[in-house]
This record gives structure tokens, C-alpha cells and sequence, in this order.
């Protein structure tokens, strides 16, 4: 059964017969007034899809434990400020784990448990760092935490081997894990500002990357062997301190847009040209 109650401005929950509370599978709450999860939600055992985001609730009950058929949760905007271990029981999660908007200053490591989750976002928190367990989460296909507080990533990260997509924007890295470069199916990679000083040689190995936005930060030079990236279409550097590129940047067959903007002490070389020249966009 499938109950859609999005924006009703409640408050709590209309009254359920027993037999419907048992028989719900998909809730959507989405835009209420709700202040706390209703207790009503934790008897609905068969429940698969939960949707309690833009809200204004401030906790995540340890009786979230009960809803062991959930597969899909969203509980972004809301002002969540702790997930309780408790949250490593729901082991047949493996859709949508959205907490994106909210209050967040650390993941419990039983979030290692969720070993079948496909998207998993946590942007918009106050996380400083993340446990070395999220390294189990070896279905992730696209994992979000940007606008945090990251200074670091866990070197387990590397192991996130199905991963298509990582949003790191707005943290304070100032580095990045060697074995980034074993996450070989990554196509997006979005590290706009932060602090990085340089980025791992290792990124030659990502080489279905499509997208890399390294966008206002503190990179003075590349490696030379980021030219191995031959299906990359899109390069951004705007806003770093570079002062030179790699000539290696030929070898990207299929790059189409090149944004060297504001970096004030760059030296132009002679072989942009030749990329302008196959189509490729260059912006200085």
C-alpha cells in the first residue's frame, strides 16, 4: 500500500486502522510540519520506502531499528544531529540513504552495515570526517557530501570500487587519498573548493572519468600522467595557483572544455592551440 500525505502542513499522523499500518510499504511525508517522527511509523514493519524529508524533525530514534524492510529513506532538510547505531540494523537498505540538509557532525561506523545502498548523500552537514567503515559500501554508485567540513577522506574510500560519481565540494581537503586512483569506474569527481595542494598521480587510473572540477583551490601543478585521461570531457581549474600544465593534456582525445580562468601566474603555452584546433574549448 502506498500512502502519500507530501505537503499537508501536518503535524502528526491521521489514525490508521491496525490491518493498513501493517500493510504500508511506500510513506511519503515530504514538506509536513512534523517535529518528530510519529511512533506510529516504527509499527509499520513491512514498510519499504520512507520519504520524512523537509521537515522540521530533530531526531533519529534507535527505533528505527524496527523497519528492517526499508530499502529507500530520505530524511533530508530536516535538523537531525545524530544517527543512532541502530541504523546498522537496516541491512536490506539498497536504494536511496538521504540525509543531505541537516545537523550532522559524525556517522556512526555501523553505517558500514549498509553494504547494499546504491546512493548515499550526506551534503549540507557539519561532518568533520567520515568512519573508515563507509569503505564496506561497495555498491555505492554515487556517494555526496558536499558543504561539510572534511579536512581528510578515509584511504578506505578506495574501496568503493562501483563508484560512478563523488561530490566533494565546499570542504576544507587539503589532500587527497593516493588510492583514489582505484576507483576505475569513477565519472565524476567534483572537488570544488577546497584547500588541495596538488592532486594524486594515481587519478591517471580513473580512466572513464568524464568530469573533474578541481575548481578554486591551492594546485600549483598537475601530473603528468593525468593525460592518461582519455575519455575526459571536461576540465576545471579555474581559481588555482598554477603556474604551468603538463603537455600531457594533448593526449585527452576527447576533452571539450578547458577552463584555465584566475590563475593569475599561469603560463600560457603554445599547445593550446592544437587542442582549440580539434574543438576542444579553452577559457583564459
Amino acid at each position: 500500500m502506498k500512502i502519500n500525505l507530501a505537503q499537508m502542513n501536518l503535524k502528526t499522523l491521521p489514525d490508521f486502522e491496525e490491518s493498513q499500518i501493517k500493510g504500508i510499504k511506500n510513506l511519503n511525508l515530504f514538506d509536513n510540519d512534523l517535529r518528530e517522527i510519529p511512533t506510529e511509523i516504527f509499527e509499520m514493519t513491512n514498510i519499504e520506502i520512507l520519504n520524512i524529508s523537509v521537515n522540521k524533525i530533530n531526531k533519529l530514534p534507535a527505533e528505527i531499528t524496527n523497519l528492517k524492510k526499508l530499502r529507500m529513506l530520505d530524511a533530508g532538510h530536516n535538523n537531525i544531529d545524530l544517527i543512532p547505531p541502530e541504523i546498522g540494523h537496516l541491512v536490506n537498505m539498497e536504494d536511496y540513504l538521504y540525509f543531505h540538509n541537516n545537523q550532522l557532525q559524525s556517522i556512526p561506523p555501523e553505517i558500514g552495515q549498509l553494504t547494499k545502498v546504491r546512493y548515499l548523500n550526506l551534503s549540507d552537514n557539519l561532518l568533520s570526517e567520515l568512519p573508515e567503515e563507509i569503505g564496506n559500501l561497495n555498491k555505492l554508485v554515487e556517494l555526496r557530501i558536499m558543504n561539510n567540513r572534511l579536512t581528510e577522506l578515509p584511504e578506505s574510500l578506495s574501496r568503493l570500487t562501483n563508484l560512478r560519481e563523488l561530490h566533494l565540494k565546499k570542504n576544507s581537503m587539503t589532500f587527497l587519498p593516493e588510492k583514489i586512483g582505484e576507483l576505475a569506474l569513477l565519472r565524476v569527481l567534483e572537488l570544488e573548493e577546497n584547500q588541495l595542494q596538488e592532486v594524486p598521480d594515481s587519478i591517471h587510473k580513473c580512466i572513464k572519468l568524464r568530469r573533474l572540477n578541481v575548481r578554486q583551490n591551492k594546485l600549483k601543478t598537475l601530473p603528468a600522467s593525468i593525460g592518461h585521461l582519455k575519455n575526459l570531457l571536461e576540465l576545471d581549474l579555474r581559481s588555482n595557483d598554477l603556474t604551468e600544465l603538463p603537455e600531457s593534456l594533448l593526449a585527452m582525445e576527447s576533452l571539450e572544455r578547458l577552463d584555465l580562468r584566475w590563475n593569475h601566474e599561469l603560463k600560457i603555452p603554445n599547445w593550446l592551440d592544437e587542442l582549440e584546433a580539434r574543438g576542444c574549448i579553452v577559457y583564459l
